[in-house]
């Protein structure tokens, strides 16, 4: 099978993020890979493993991304592919990475594509789709369970909680959602063979496409941090004085009483 991984470089949420006149300050920042495409490429590993077939991982980004890339290359992913837009974009939305991505995979004849769900730095959730519509192939979202059988696959997919089965054929694109799978650490052997897996660098001249066919059809106009949560209380003492107390605070400090 001819199986690719749509994957973004993201900042690990986790780390403390700092806003710098209006944009995320990526001095000091730690990157990963965004955690739902963790799962796409472990189940486009798994799905290599039994049919056979080839995992490429592509990402849209600077030279940077060549670090997540070879981490998904050590996770087992055979090849990789990094489209270099450093030099011809300022700014990207999802219309400019579908765009691209899908003029890449156009002639590429995928048999299965899979993505995160959403990115946890954007959160839309467009991508997977919009290639798909693109290449004019299938396309389910969210899904938790993927069984194929020749070309025809059968999904379990999350629903808001709930799940729903859905029958589908190849070539088909799916997003992953939590609970697909336990997405592997990579192994010190998988390291040391991804640093001789090949990769790729592509620019968008040798896709064909001008920055005008890519111009970005949204613009931020700001960043912010939430702002920050009141500190907690613990009330104490007597569960009747408790109540008396929280009563008093819910009235004259919170006045939502």
């Amino acid at each position: 099978m001819n199986i690719y991984v749509l994957v973004k470089r993201t900042f690990d949420t986790e780390e403390r993020i700092t806003i710098k006149n209006g944009e995320i300050a990526d001095d000091g920042a730690e990157f990963i890979i965004n955690p739902y495409d963790e799962y796409a490429i472990e189940e486009a590993i798994t799905v290599r493993d039994e049919h056979g077939g080839e995992v490429t991982v592509l990402t849209i980004g600077n030279e940077d991304a060549e670090k997540q890339l070879r981490t998904a290359l050590a996770m087992g992913a055979d090849k990789a592919v990094l489209i270099n837009t450093e030099d011809d974009l300022d700014e990207m939305d999802e219309f400019s990475a579908a765009k691209i991505i899908g003029e890449y995979l156009k002639d590429k004849d995928a048999d299965l594509i899979l993505a995160g769900n959403v990115a946890i730095d954007g959160g839309s959730g467009q991508i997977g789709p919009r290639v798909a519509e693109l290449l004019n192939i299938n396309y389910v979202t969210t899904i938790t369970k993927l069984e194929i059988d020749g070309t025809d696959v059968k999904i379990v997919r999350d629903v808001e909680g709930d799940s729903e089965m859905i029958e589908t054929s190849l070539p088909l694109l799916v997003t992953a959602q939590q609970g697909l799978n336990e997405p592997r650490y990579p192994s010190l052997p998988g390291i040391m063979k991804a640093k001789r897996k090949p990769l790729e660098e592509l620019e968008l001249d040798d896709l064909d496409l001008d920055e005008d066919d890519v111009e970005a059809k949204t613009e931020t106009i700001e960043i912010f941090l939430p702002a920050e949560k009141a500190a907690g209380r613990v009330l104490e003492g007597e569960i009747a004085d408790q109540v008396t107390e929280l009563v008093n605070l819910l009235k004259n400090e919170a006045k939502v009483i």
